[in-house]
């Protein structure tokens, strides 16, 4: 790890905000819990293990010392002579000059035989006792302290003697493995060997396994702090972004991470996905409720200037300064013709409410060929010396709403009356390419400018402030979506307009 990644790594691990009740440490205290665990069954396998193999290694010795003196059938008078013979022949050996080293002499009788100096067990105990459990004297030597203790440990030696595995004793405050054989004369010899030595490797092995144990522990728990952070850091990058999204930065959004695994970078994604949506969902909400403010304000404004003139022409009339009848004539003629506005402003908008609820349409199987050419008989009788051009040959039938594809072209060939001069020629046509049908309303009057024409289905939007409600073009548009179909304008200053309007070419059963 390069030395700027250590320092973030160490800043994550140990930031003041992160407690007992973090990922981080949950995860680095299950790490370090598993290991103990195992090295607890380790140390206490391994252990245990020893303690059989060297217990086995002093049961093997005792159980040998046993069958020796089992197998040879000896007595305890049997002892007694061996032993003071042993003792005048080792005498004989020190004394005499030549043998052993120079002036060496045996240091008292404890020297002189098996009893005391151990030759029937190494570095154990043997004692010869009674029936009534006690020591007793071997060869005219007294039995020493730790045989007197040997005896007074084993309640009864004669059980143990019939037992085939040696057994623990403490004497002492020391640790002991006992066996017992019988003479031939049957009394009971006891054998021990002293396990200190099997206790304190076992105690340097346990402390060994702990220390080691322990080590491993703290690396393991320093290790997994680290590697825990580094895995951690897209989930504080998540944070960190939720975080600037609550206080209002909707353009953020989850970096990814070289050290990210499988399941966190999915996490990245779809947190990014759901980002992205919920940022074009609020964009859109806030630009419905700005075109809803403009919508509004524009439909105030378009009401208000025809009630404007038919209170006006109230008042005049209610204070009586409408004497002449032609003037009565005239302002009445304008109240009809500013309700009949209000009217037609007051259709279109409930056209568009309708529109926006996605109401259900009355399909069936329509003419529009049909329609076009009615379209263009109704325009040459309102403007006969417009030039009306129709390519609509044949019959193209499509499923759709008849009444609305009629408002559809009403509304286009309204707009070209509208906005051009009667003499600008105008073209019509419909024609079925590639499963779709493609109605096409084109003038050669003055065009729309790049700015307009972004505008051209906005409701209320007239270019130049020209004649009209502004809600042409927009009724256009939502009957053309009602029905799934897209519409397209091609137009630039000084070259017409042309609106293409592309529909699925679906026929059911008439």
């Amino acid at each position: 790890m390069s030395r700027p990644g250590f320092r973030a790594a160490w800043r994550r691990t140990f930031r003041c905000k992160r407690g007992i009740h973090s990922l981080r440490v949950k995860l680095t205290l299950a790490n370090v819990a598993l290991l103990a665990l195992g090295i607890v069954v380790a140390t206490a396998g391994s252990v245990m293990g020893m303690r059989l193999y060297l217990q086995d290694s002093v049961d093997a010795q005792l159980m040998s010392t046993r069958d020796s003196i089992g197998d040879s059938r000896i007595t305890l008078e049997q002892i007694d002579s061996l032993t003071a013979f042993a003792a005048l022949t080792d005498r004989y050996r020190h004394s005499a000059p030549g043998v052993g080293p120079a002036g060496s002499a045996p240091s008292g009788p404890s020297d002189a035989g098996p009893v005391n100096s151990g030759s029937f067990v190494s570095d154990g105990i043997f004692v010869v006792v009674g029936e009534n459990g006690r020591a007793m004297p071997v060869a005219g030597f007294e039995a020493t302290a730790d045989q007197r203790a040997l005896a007074a440990a084993v309640s009864d030696p004669g059980a143990l003697a019939d037992d085939d595995q040696p057994h623990d004793i403490r004497m002492r405050d020391a640790p002991y493995r006992v066996t017992a054989a019988h003479l031939a004369d049957g009394t009971t010899v006891l054998l021990a060997t002293s396990t200190d030595a099997l206790h304190d490797v076992l105690g340097k092995a346990l402390k060994l396994d702990l220390t080691v144990g322990t080590l491993l522990l703290a690396l393991l728990a320093v290790l997994t702090m680290f590697s825990v952070s580094r895995r951690m850091a897209p989930l504080e990058d998540m944070v960190e972004t939720s975080t600037a999204i609550a206080e209002g930065d909707l353009t953020r959004r989850i970096p990814s991470s070289r050290e990210a695994t499988l399941e966190v970078e999915q996490l990245r994604v779809a947190l990014n996905t759901m980002l992205h949506q919920v940022e074009s969902a609020y964009r859109t909400r806030e630009h419905s409720a700005a075109q809803l403010r403009q919508f509004v304000a524009d439909a105030s404004h378009e009401l208000r200037t025809p009630l404007s003139a038919i209170r006006g022409y109230l008042q005049l009339y209610d204070k009586g300064m409408l004497t002449d009848p032609k003037e009565r004539r005239r302002a009445w003629d304008r109240m009809n013709g500013e309700a009949d506005r209000m009217g037609r402003l007051v259709d279109e908008l409930l056209t568009l409410a309708r529109l926006d609820q996605r109401p259900e349409l009355r399909l069936k199987n329509v003419d529009l060929s049909r329609l076009v050419r009615d379209a263009a008989e109704d325009l040459r009788i309102h403007e006969p010396a417009r030039p009306v051009s129709v390519s609509a040959d044949g019959a193209i039938l499509v499923r759709a709403d008849e009444s609305g594809l009629r408002q559809v072209l009403g509304n286009l060939v309204g707009n070209v009356r509208t906005h051009t001069p009667a003499g600008v020629a105008v073209r019509l046509g419909v024609e079925r390419v590639d499963g779709v049908v493609r109605l096409c309303v084109a003038d050669e009057g003055p065009g729309l400018g790049r700015d307009d024409a972004a505008r051209i289905f906005d409701r209320f939007f007239r270019a130049g402030g020209g004649a009209g409600s502004g809600l042409g073009l927009a009724i256009v548009q939502g009957v053309v979506q009602a029905h799934g179909g897209e519409v397209a304008v091609r137009t630039a200053s000084g070259e017409g307009l042309a609106v293409t309007i592309t529909l699925p070419e679906r026929v059911g059963r008439p």
